[in-house]
């Protein structure tokens, strides 16, 4: 019985051996390890010059990024890690930022590659990094695995957040090519430091390792994913250190406001026909970090089109959409039983003055009362407004300046051209609270549907990123289906 039971228990040991597993160790590039190579990008890097040597290129524009090719030694290791992270669990992550997929935080996961080539990051190669920029790393491990497929994507953004340095990214992709999309594409910036255009899109390729320091000036994306059987797989994070200076944030000056025009309501029968075929002058509409759309030119308008512009901006509109609401959008309007009674209130009040202080400095009083309350019943309510074309790639953001300004508003959206319009599509208008992910309510671009949507000071919007279906809808998938709309926003 003895000898059994020392069996069994030998047996259960060589199990839980079994089951425990080992963290294998990753070997880096050479060029990591050559203390020449290292001490050549240090003085690169603090010069903002060019360096290449071997699997090594450090380039500067249009900002500072390095990128290493075959950075983990063994394909044998990069092959059993791609197993390990295709194995976990993953979460569909979609916002007005991005749409793809996630895993959970990296930093406890036991699988052997993926233990290996978190201590390797976070260890042999965060002490090359900090001596590369002459900073102390701190030893936060910030890392997580993306999978992005057909039409996913992460918008124009500078992955700005406290506390992060050194942005990475490690790519296990399969053969890829620029016109599958997923490119990592890099902005310039302005005299604001705000994103321009994309002069330099970097390729995925296995096993290559890009980073670059997070600054005012490293706007970048990943462009939309257009392979239908590809899977662009990557591990990504941040190096955590002291913050690079940021200079003030950019205030963008906001639409210009007009009164309403004094035009009667006529019918626009010609207005979606005009919008196709008229020589409009369309202009891009930036900065690609809060939104990326063309606007029409108010004085390249066909007339039909023009007339159906001044009639959403008129005296007659403000007055229907004051009766619709009940929104102070027009003098005429009624006010509400509140109002009345606040109303009487003040006259009661203005005449027990008189009647018990009289003289010349009571009647004063009440005359500048009654001019000013004249003087807000007769304000000119006012709104701004665009019309806007939207096509595969077009997007607007959330973004802090939006919430800054935030204000009690009525928001309009009159879409054209967009029969057989699919909500796969995106392209619709998203209402969220500030500081929050869920929505509280989705527009839907439907032809010639009017939507009118009250929001308080705490709801932000965006429009959803027009991907790639839009046009692949079509016979001919290099057609970029248009949509057109009438974008007015209303303010009491």
């Amino acid at each position: 019985m003895a000898s059994k039971r020392h069996q069994t228990e030998s047996s259960k040991s060589d199990k839980k051996k079994k089951k425990t597993t080992r963290e294998e160790v990753a070997g880096l590039c050479s060029c990591v390890e050559d203390e020449r190579v290292t001490a050549a990008v240090k003085e690169a890097w603090s010069r903002r010059s060019h360096y290449s040597h071997g699997d090594l290129e450090l380039a500067c524009h249009p900002f500072t990024h390095c990128i290493i090719k075959n950075f983990v030694s063994s394909d044998t290791f990069v092959e059993n890690l791609q197993r390990e992270l295709l194995d976990l669990n993953f979460r569909e992550k979609s916002n007005d930022l991005y749409k793809f997929k996630q895993s959970d935080d990296l930093k406890k996961r036991t699988e052997p590659h993926i233990a290996g080539l978190r201590a390797a990051l976070f260890g042999r190669f965060r002490s090359w990094l900090s001596d590369v920029l002459g900073v102390e790393l701190e030893p936060t491990v910030d890392i997580s695995c993306a999978r992005y497929e057909y039409t996913d994507v992460l918008l124009c953004h500078d992955d700005e957040l406290e506390g992060r340095r050194v942005a990475f990214i490690l790519y296990l992709v399969p053969p890829w090519q620029s016109s599958d999309g997923g490119t990592l594409d890099l902005y310039t910036t302005d005299s604001n430091f705000q994103p321009q255009s994309i002069v330099k899109s970097l390729v995925p390729s296995w096993n290559t390792l890009v980073l670059f320091e997070v600054s005012p000036v490293s706007f970048h994306q990943v462009s939309e994913v257009l392979s239908q059987d590809k899977c662009r797989l990557s591990l990504s994070g941040w190096f955590h250190g002291p913050s690079l200076q940021r200079p003030p944030r950019y205030i963008e000056p906001p639409i210009p406001r007009t009164p309403h025009l004094p035009r009667d309501e006529e019918k626009f029968k010609e207005v979606n026909e005009a919008l196709q075929v008229a020589q409009i002058q369309w202009t891009r509409r930036g900065p690609h970090n809060k939104r990326c759309y063309e606007v029409a030119s108010l004085e390249t308008l066909p007339p039909c089109v023009s007339a159906c512009w001044e009639l959403l901006s008129s005296e007659a509109f403000f007055l229907l959409l004051s009766n619709f609401t009940g929104l102070r959008l027009h003098y005429l309007c009624p006010a509400d039983d509140d109002d009345d009674d606040e109303d009487d209130e003040e006259k009661d009040k203005d005449k027990n003055k008189r009647e018990h202080e009289g003289g010349e400095e009571a009647t004063g009083s009440s005359a500048e009362s009654a001019k000013a309350g004249r003087e807000k019943e007769l304000s000119t309510p006012v709104c701004c407004g665009e019309l806007r074309r939207w096509s595969h790639g077009d997007y607007t953001l959330l973004h802090d300046g939006e919430a800054v300004r935030a204000e009690f508003a009525l928001d309009l959206v009159l879409p054209f051209g967009c029969t057989g319009w699919k909500s796969e599509f995106g392209g619709y208008t998203c209402y969220v609270a500030n500081e929050e992910d869920e929505e509280l309510l989705t527009v839907y671009p439907e032809d010639n549907s009017l939507a009118l949507v009250y929001r308080d000071k705490e709801t932000l919007k965006f429009v959803k990123h027009v991907n790639h279906k839009s046009s692949s809808d079509f016979a001919d998938s290099s057609t970029s289906r248009i949509v057109h709309d009438f974008s007015f926003v209303y303010y009491e």
